[in-house]
């Protein structure tokens, strides 16, 4: 189980990146998200606020999509 965060300010692609907290470019614009046991769960609530959310190519690997 991980806390995860959302950056609050959209990459110029218009997404909104979901990170880890021991993510290296965890922003400090950033709203908790939450645990969640994996990057799936925490992109989903993360899409709750930010329709356009995509996980973090360096600790969301998984749920990274380009």
């Amino acid at each position: 189980m991980k806390n995860y965060y959302v950056n609050q300010h959209a990459q110029q692609n218009g997404d909104h990146e979901v990170h880890t907290s021991d993510c290296n470019y965890l922003p400090l614009n950033r709203k908790y998200l939450g645990v969640f046991s994996d990057c799936k769960s925490a992109v989903a609530e993360a899409k709750k606020t930010y329709s356009k959310s995509n996980g973090c190519k360096t600790c969301c690997s998984a749920c990274h999509s380009s």
